[in-house]
């Protein structure tokens, strides 16, 4: 394992992630030896809200940022990004694929971060079926053995297509499966409409409000369920919809950031709110400043205190 501090990075180096070949190629089981020797973080609290990084975009194909296509393709940037946002005490941790997390284990960065692995990314954009969003990456057992904290999966609710019952009842094990092990289940739940250009998710308050109904009835327990929730408009009714601890998810920015802020800021306030689980937003800013919109953003949460020089 290798512990690069973000100040200690070159950027411009295109070998500065050549190490991690090797240790691969040589000694795949560093890489368990690493969660094995993790510091785990103490876990989540009432009263102070957690402010997780996700990093799985990539692993179903959506390497979009704004308008640029392939801004995630770079595995080498998206590590940089990553290991800076990681490196403010004031995130709490990562949601990432296997083949993330690997990286951050083997380099060090996840010491006393709490760890989300990503369990299904088979519903590639564009998919002939798409809503069939199979289990393709972690399992609950997987997690377990690398000390995680949980897994997330998306759950496209699509009355429109067949796809979603299997989609529905797979979703349903993985809950029971983390909640056997002690793990959370981080589910993210969309009414999704099929159209002319692609699968689109509602983001109406109604349509957000109904797939937490499905979301959080999943599964034989709901004891270690979170929701994973867009921000939209009303969301004092979504919130109004569950009991379960809930985190706030980005997307893909298209708004001003000081609107994407704000619409932060003010959700988080709503009795609920368990933080923020934000990636692109945060890891590819407009200005490009990761470490400024990190602290922005951690400024935001309750239970966090400000660090100096924080926008607000």
């Amino acid at each position: 394992m290798t512990t690069t501090s973000p100040a200690e990075l070159d950027t411009a180096d295109p070998r500065r992630y050549e190490h991690l070949s090797r240790i691969r190629l040589e000694d795949p089981r560093a890489v368990q030896r690493a969660a094995d020797s993790r510091r785990r973080h103490p876990g989540p609290v009432h009263g102070r809200q957690n402010f997780v990084v996700a990093a799985d975009h990539a692993a179903r194909g959506a390497l979009k940022v704004r308008g640029e296509h392939d801004a995630m393709a770079d595995r080498r940037s998206l590590l940089d990004r990553l290991q800076i946002a990681l490196a403010n005490p004031q995130v709490d941790g990562v949601l990432a694929s296997p083949d993330v997390l690997d990286d951050l284990l083997l380099l060090g960065a996840l010491d006393g971060k709490l760890v989300f692995g990503s369990m299904n990314r088979g519903g590639l954009p564009g998919l002939v079926n798409e809503i069939d969003d199979r289990f393709t990456g972690h399992t609950a057992q997987a997690l377990d053995r690398i000390g995680a904290d949980g897994g997330k999966m998306l759950t496209r609710i699509c009355f429109e297509d067949p796809h979603t019952t299997s989609v529905l009842e797979n979703t349903a094990r993985a809950v029971d499966s983390l909640a056997a092990l002690g793990l959370i289940a981080m589910v993210e739940p969309f009414i999704s409409r099929i159209t002319d250009t692609g699968i689109v998710n509602d983001l109406s308050a109604d349509a957000v409000i109904q797939s937490v109904a499905i979301a959080q009835g999943l599964g034989g327990t709901s004891s270690h369920t979170w929701m994973k929730l867009p921000v939209v408009e009303e969301m004092e009714r979504v919130m109004a919809a569950t009991t379960l601890p809930t985190v706030l998810l980005g997307g893909d920015p298209s708004a001003r950031p000081d609107e994407v802020f704000a619409t932060w800021e003010a959700a988080l306030a709503l009795p609920g709110v368990q933080g923020l689980t934000v990636g692109r937003t945060l890891l590819y800013p407009e200005d490009g400043d990761v470490a400024g919109a990190v602290a922005t953003a951690a400024s935001l949460l309750k239970g966090h205190p400000v660090e100096e020089g924080a926008a607000r």
